[in-house]
């Protein structure tokens, strides 16, 4: 069988772009994506590594139309033709969790991909527009695992997503607070999810 092309160099997020975005101190006006694919083997994964990597939101600021991060994703998926005959897990880790419009995008990919199981990270929860509740527990209903990130995945996040220029064993510098607001978003997002009324 011939060799397919070599893997493209993964483009590394820049340090204090994601200390700035993922902050869940903070409210930037962008949205950033990090993502993952494993092949699930019965209780084993296997990493996809060409299928890892982040985006953004695109917006006026681009000179485009508005889009958010997680349509952008959905099409970059889209483009991989995972093969239905094999299962596969995808992580995201994202700066603001989807809203509603976009966890209705997330649900109805899901539907249609049974062979994807899908895991969201978010490092804050979008509330800026009303059915935000409703949308995360669609996400829920739809088989997503939707939590708040901890000290565990921005760690992770920075150890596999971020360029540390020359320094790879530069450690993951926590912000002040990091764990409390984690913990107080985790309790406010595991409400949201049981309570069945908006």
């Amino acid at each position: 069988m011939a060799a397919g092309p070599a893997p493209e160099a993964r483009s590394l997020m820049d340090e204090q772009t994601f200390l700035d975005n993922f902050n869940n101190l903070k409210y930037p006006r962008k949205t950033y994506l990090c993502y993952k694919v494993e092949r699930l083997v019965g209780e084993n994964s296997i990493p996809v590594d060409e299928y890892k990597g982040f985006l953004r939101k695109e917006g006026a600021d681009m000179g485009l139309e508005r889009c958010h991060a997680e349509p952008i994703f959905l099409e970059r998926m889209a483009s991989w033709n995972l093969d239905t005959e094999l299962h596969y897990r995808i992580t995201v880790f994202i700066s603001w969790s989807p809203c509603p419009d976009c966890a209705d995008e997330l649900v109805k990919f899901l539907r249609e991909n049974r062979h994807v199981n899908l895991r969201i990270f978010a490092a804050r929860i979008y509330d800026y527009l009303q059915g935000y509740e409703a949308g995360l527990r669609a996400l829920k209903a739809a088989g997503t695992d939707v939590a708040m990130m901890t000290f565990q995945e921005f760690e992770y996040c920075w150890n596999n997503f971020v360029d540390h220029q020359q320094d790879e064993d530069t450690p993951f510098p926590p912000w002040d607070n990091l764990v409390a607001r984690s913990e107080e978003l985790s309790q406010r997002l595991e409400g949201i999810l049981q309570n069945q009324e908006d």
